[in-house]
């Protein structure tokens, strides 16, 4: 549930005086995708929220800020092509976070689309991808959603340098371990609550 997004929204919509259809026609959606929004059961994306902060005469920044910090249960991915590396990493993420969706993809296409319809609060992403790389998929996530933090995950330390040029809050190498997950988590550029111990 994103209730301090849904809250904010809904009480900049009556400051102005808008009902839900005369929004939603406004940003060319349906009412229903504006009470889901205002319920909290979904989270528009960043793009959709800009314009929603046009359409309110809002502060755009704000708002992306506090459907950043809305979402009690946060959505968290872990991008590797090697299903293995998957099978043994989520797990771990899982229970360094508990209270997070943790879902993996093998995809950097996949992922994409994923950030686009989800907001995205933290994206461990391996560096060496089919048809990409991981600075790539950074900066595809970053485009989409600016406070996603992105750790990278990779078997060569020889790629930290370039690792830090592109926005990521940090990287970690492989294997995956609870402590190395708890470490990156504390330096998070924008720290969530994930429901695990000291975060």
């Amino acid at each position: 549930m994103s209730m301090l997004f849904a809250n904010t929204l809904k009480k900049l919509r009556t400051e102005k005086g808008l009902s839900q259809q005369e929004l939603a026609d406004r940003l060319y959606v349906t009412r229903s995708a504006i009470a889901r929004w205002e319920n909290g059961s979904r989270l528009p994306d960043t793009a959709m929220i800009s314009k929603i902060a046009d359409a309110l005469g809002a502060d755009a920044y704000l708002m992306i800020s506090t459907a950043a910090q809305s979402d009690e249960y946060p959505n968290v991915i872990m991008v590797d092509d090697r299903k293995l590396i998957l099978t043994g990493g989520l797990p771990i993420l899982e229970e360094v976070m508990p209270n997070a969706n943790v879902k993996g993809f093998t995809d950097a296409d996949a992922a994409v689309e994923y950030a686009r319809e989800n907001s995205v609060a933290l994206a461990f992403l391996d560096i060496e991808l089919r048809n990409t790389t991981g600075f790539e998929l950074c900066r595809e996530l970053l485009k989409i959603n600016p406070r996603t933090n992105v750790v990278y995950l990779t078997a060569y330390s020889d790629y930290a340098l370039d690792a830090w040029s592109t926005g990521a809050s940090g990287f970690m190498l492989k294997p995956i371990t609870p402590e190395g997950v708890r470490e990156q988590l504390s330096n998070l550029r924008y720290p969530f609550w994930t429901g695990g111990e000291g975060v």
